[in-house]
Order: structure tokens, then sequence, then C-alpha cells
């Protein structure tokens, strides 16, 4: 089974056992691992069996692969980060603001017109950001660049850009580089929603059928129950392939990211997909969703 993940600690977490034959019964897993803006593009493509991809991209996919239940990345408080290099543009002390009230109004303002690197334009945090500019920025902001997650720190403290959107362990380590954060879109999200924050999806593709999709939930399953069994077990492979080594940092990503809708999406995950993603088509950012298409078969 041709899949691909990126090295981020959650998915190595996630799809340790199944990738190392620990899962029974499992498929064999042939991994190739990729940032999110290459899975994205590799599901539009339709170039693996089993991918994890932005849940912005589902619009553009659904016809060829299913959303499974499971595996995925969603959550409260582990939302994607806007960050200047400007103590002025945020707060002096690092914290940052969600983006909403006058001073985190007058702050997002600030970025009308600015270049801001993101990691993929069809990523969550894309479009998180998107809905966040069009309510808080006005005029929008200017050019928008991709780069991949690891290198939108050093160009936000290198000038090469105005400002980053930020995703993963990037929650932990930004003010290593003397950033601040301008907004959490996460708080910005759960703010006027009330729903948790939709990330990361796991895809497989149809044509497999719905045996054998039922079967490739089941495993993903059993894969995140057993990481959290022996979490000891799964260390080296997320350490191997960690864009950040310190071993802290992968605690804390895997604890924020891998939680309980990560072994079961269940009412509340489904109404934040649906959620963002109506919500995205209502502004014209994504294609609508058809009534049965998030349905698991």
């Amino acid at each position: 089974m041709r899949i691909a993940y990126s090295p981020c600690p959650n998915d190595t977490f996630v799809f340790h056992a199944w990738a190392h034959g620990r899962v029974a019964g499992a498929p064999p897993l042939d991994v190739t691992f990729a940032d999110i803006d290459l899975t994205n593009g590799m599901a539009e493509r339709g170039e693996f069996d089993v991918l994890k991809v932005s849940y912005a991209v589902l619009p553009w996919v659904l016809d060829e692969y299913a959303l499974l239940p499971c595996g995925g990345a969603l959550g409260r408080g582990c939302g994607p980060l806007v960050l200047t290099r400007d103590p002025g543009d945020g707060n002096g002390d690092g914290s940052g603001g969600d983006g909403n009230g006058d001073g985190g109004r007058a702050r997002a303002a600030g970025l009308a017109g600015k270049t801001v690197a993101v990691p993929s334009e069809r990523s969550t945090a894309y479009l998180l950001f998107r809905l966040w500019a069009a309510d808080l920025v006005p005029g929008g902001v200017g050019e928008v660049v991709v780069l991949p997650f690891h290198e939108i720190m050093p160009a936000v403290r290198d000038g090469k850009v105005d400002a980053g959107l930020v995703i993963h362990e990037a929650r932990f380590t930004y003010q290593r580089y003397g950033l601040h954060r301008l907004a959490d879109l996460g708080e910005y999200w759960e703010g006027t929603t009330g729903l948790p924050i939709p990330l990361g999806a796991i895809i497989a593709r149809r044509s497999l059928g719905t045996a054998r999709l039922r079967e490739l939930a089941e495993a993903a399953r059993a894969s995140v129950r057993a990481a959290w069994d022996d979490p000891v077990a799964s260390r080296p492979y997320v350490l191997e392939h960690a864009q950040e080594m310190d071993p802290a940092v992968a605690d804390q990503h895997i604890g924020l990211y891998v939680n309980e809708f990560t072994a079961d999406l269940g009412e509340d995950g489904y109404a934040a997909v649906r959620g963002l993603l109506t919500r995205a088509a209502a502004e014209g950012l994504v294609p609508p969703l058809g009534p049965d298409a998030l349905d698991f078969p």
C-alpha cells in the first residue's frame, strides 16, 4: 500500500506501528515522506493509495479519495500562527494575540499589502489565514510566497518576508528565532465557531473498495492506539525524521496534535470539517461539497 505522509512527529508517531508491521493483519506500507504542500499535490494528481493531506484540499480530491475517520489532526489550541519579526506588530513578550478585539484588529491591519510566507496554498492553515484576513486585514495582504514550513521562520527572521504562517512544532520554537506572534488562527477559528480546528486528513483511494477502505481505517486506528500504548517504541522513528530534533519539542508536538480526534473524528470532528469547508465555499475559496462527500463507506 503506497502511502505518503509528512516527517512531522505526529505523523511518524501515528504511523510507526503500522509502518513497522506491528498492526496485525494490516497491509504492508510503502512509505514516502513529503511536506504537506507536496502531499496535497500528490492527492490532486491521484498518485498514492493513502495520503496525509490538508483538510482544505478535500473539495478537489473527494471524487477520487475517501476521508478516513481516523489518523488525522484536529484539535483545540493547536491552530496555525501568524508570526512577524517586528515586536510592534505583535506583543513584545511574544505571547501575541488572537486577532480579535481592537488591539488584534490593529495588529492585523498592519499586514495590509505585506508579503506573507505560507506552507501551501491548499493548506488548511492558508484557508484559515484567508478567512481571518478577509475579516481583519483591510484590502488584504500583498504577495503570498509558498515555502516549506521549516524555511518560513528563517525567512521572517531574515527579513525576506514580512510575516509567516507557521504550523506544527513552530508553535513551540518561534521565539528562538526572535519572532513575535501576531495572531493565533486556532483561537480565531474556535472563538468564531466554537468548533475544533481541522488541520490534516487521512484519505484513501475510493477505487480500493469498501472492504479495503474499512480495513485501512481500522489499521490506522490500531496504529494510533499502539502508539499510545507504547510511546517509547516510536521515539527513534519520530526523532529520525523530525525537522526539530529536540525530544521535548517532539513530545509537545505529539501531545498537541495526536488526540481523541486522531482515533476517531466523531460528531464534533465531522462538524468542524464540514463547518470549515462550508464557510470557505460560501466565501468562494473552495468548491462546494456534495451532501455525501465526507461520508465514509
